[in-house]
């Protein structure tokens, strides 16, 4: 490496400031997507619904990513990364203010419509950011530079689930989710009425602060790294970027691996309130207590991501991807065969064995690509739609219960995260075995 380049220093241009702002963005979808992992449970509370219907808050958010990446990667080749950056700030911002309207209308439809609108924004945020972040310097530091920025991503869940677990969960009527369900119609309106104030009051926040880093963006002066090519050609793009093995098995390991993480994060809730519940404590408290459990497991998610950037200095990210992806494994064989605490702290420790996924099997995936990195980045945020897909499956096997007659169908449902923690090693071990050759 050159002397004049460093991570974020390329042919003696400083990206520090443009680095900086980009890397907060990380934070603030980190905000969103860790707030709105324990509104599964605070949903099916007050509308009275179950865990299923619960999850289309789930549905709602990661289709949103789905839907709009490719949309996102046209702009953004069109225009600009900075472009894609203020139109993904602004699509968020407006649907989180929109949890206003939707307060005042009740209907839980409506709720899902603000969040898909703001996911819209998020996948305009992570399809430009992203691989932005990948040409603030040298190419290859490239990997570790998009670790290092996501290293602030869980630093806003960390806000995100405090928020939720402070600000939310604890003000929420106590009443448990039995007791609602024999209220009478009135009550249940009155009911709902006052948690639903409480619930949006850190959405309309938050939609204030986006307001604010939009206008900062928007007045920035920003590298125009990577826009140097505005056509657009689609379909040959797709095919080309598709015919590599390494990208496409990156797309599918994405898939899984996003799947495993919002079953994990969104899951902790029921899997520790059971637990804490069977120790004698009243629902709300499980759950605020779960919530707290939600957060030790984002500190140790954020420490082991540094880590792991740290590591990366000496080890291929491929060979650790696979490693972590192993460890994952053991753990989550821990989170279903514990039915106490001990399953409730090897859950905790898969989050540290997440830390590096997302990014590493990105940066793998997007090695070598060039302008069509923009097209890239989408097909890996479409990728996020694991996230809506897999967490209805768990959730389905949560709602019987008990299988097999007496064993708890919330640990059993963890088997689904095993099985995507198996995809993602794999495709770390046969990355590394083909750049070791």
């Amino acid at each position: 490496m050159s002397k004049n380049n460093s991570l974020i220093t390329k042919d003696g241009v400083s990206y520090l400031i443009p680095f900086i702002l980009v890397t907060f963005c990380f934070a603030l979808w980190g905000f969103a997507n860790d707030i709105t992992n324990p509104m599964v449970k605070a949903f099916s509370k007050i509308f009275r619904m179950s865990v299923t219907d619960g999850t289309l808050v789930q549905v709602a958010f990661y289709g949103g990513y789905f839907c709009m990446a490719f949309p996102a990667a046209i702009f953004i080749r069109k225009y600009s990364y900075k472009a894609g950056v203020l139109m993904g700030l602004g699509l968020y911002a407006a649907g989180a203010l929109l949890f206003f309207p939707s307060k005042s209308i009740g209907l839980y439809g409506c709720f899902l419509i603000a969040y898909f609108i703001m996911t819209c924004g998020l996948s305009f945020l992570e399809t430009s950011c992203n691989p932005y972040i990948l040409t603030m310097g040298p190419e290859e530091t490239a990997t570790r530079r998009l670790n290092m920025a996501q290293c602030f991503n869980p630093c806003g869940s960390i806000i995100g689930m405090f928020v939720a677990m402070n600000f939310i969960q604890a003000k929420l009527n106590p009443m448990s989710s039995d007791d609602r369900a024999l209220l009478s119609d009135t009550e249940f309106e009155a009911m709902k009425d006052a948690d639903l104030s409480i619930l949006i009051s850190p959405y309309l926040i938050i939609g204030l602060v986006i307001v604010a880093m939009f206008l900062i963006i928007l007045f920035a002066k920003m590298p125009k790294n990577g826009d140097q090519s505005h056509d657009i050609h689609f379909l040959p793009t797709l095919r080309r970027i598709f015919s590599l093995k390494y990208y496409r098995e990156g797309v599918i390991a994405q898939f899984f691996y996003v799947g495993a993480q919002i079953m994990c994060w969104t899951f902790i809730i029921q899997y520790g309130t059971r637990v804490f519940m069977e120790e004698g404590m009243d629902e709300q408290s499980a759950e605020v207590l779960s919530q707290r459990f939600n957060i030790y497991a984002m500190v140790f998610f954020i420490c082991s991501r540094f880590i792991a950037t740290y590591l990366m200095k000496w080890m291929k990210p491929a060979k650790l991807l696979a490693i972590f992806g192993v460890l994952a494994m053991i753990f989550t064989v821990g989170v279903i065969l514990f039915q106490n605490r001990y399953g409730v702290y090897c859950l905790v420790c898969v989050s540290g064995c997440m830390s590096l996924m997302f990014p590493t099997i990105y940066g793998i995936a997007l090695d070598g690509l060039g302008d069509d990195a923009k097209f890239g980045a989408a097909g890996l945020i479409m990728a996020i739609l694991g996230g809506s897909v897999l967490p209805p499956l768990q959730a389905m096997i949560i709602d019987q219960g008990t299988v097999f007659e007496s064993f708890p169908a919330t640990n059993a449902s963890f088997v689904l995260p095993f099985i995507c923690f198996l995809i993602v090693t794999v495709y770390g071990y046969r990355m590394h075995q083909e750049r070791s050759l």
